[in-house]
């Protein structure tokens, strides 16, 4: 299991985020504390980083999904997020049962 203990955020992703997504970083923040679903999804270019997407739900109970590069020792950027698809939900209400 991935435990995150610190969130790094830049703002062009911060951003993005926002605008295209309309999540708050406070909404992305919830769902990495939440003990979300994370899955790696492939390695990264530099040695021990990889990118990762977590499955989870804020606290108003908003469904979220959210690519994260893993830094090393808890430390994970934020590269994106949005609301999970419907394939998504599906799965992660499989899975939470």
């Amino acid at each position: 299991m991935l435990r995150v203990t610190e969130i790094v955020w830049l703002m062009q992703f911060v951003e993005k985020i926002r605008e295209k997504h309309g999540l708050r970083t406070e909404e992305v923040e919830e769902v990495l504390q939440r003990h979300p679903r994370v899955h790696r999804i492939e390695r990264g270019q530099v040695q021990g980083e990889a990118l990762y997407r977590a499955l989870g739900s804020t606290d108003a109970g908003r469904h979220v999904v959210v690519f994260f590069i893993h830094k090393g020792a808890g430390k994970v950027l934020v590269i994106s997020a949005r609301e999970m698809s419907r394939k998504e939900r599906a799965s992660y209400g499989k899975r939470a049962k």
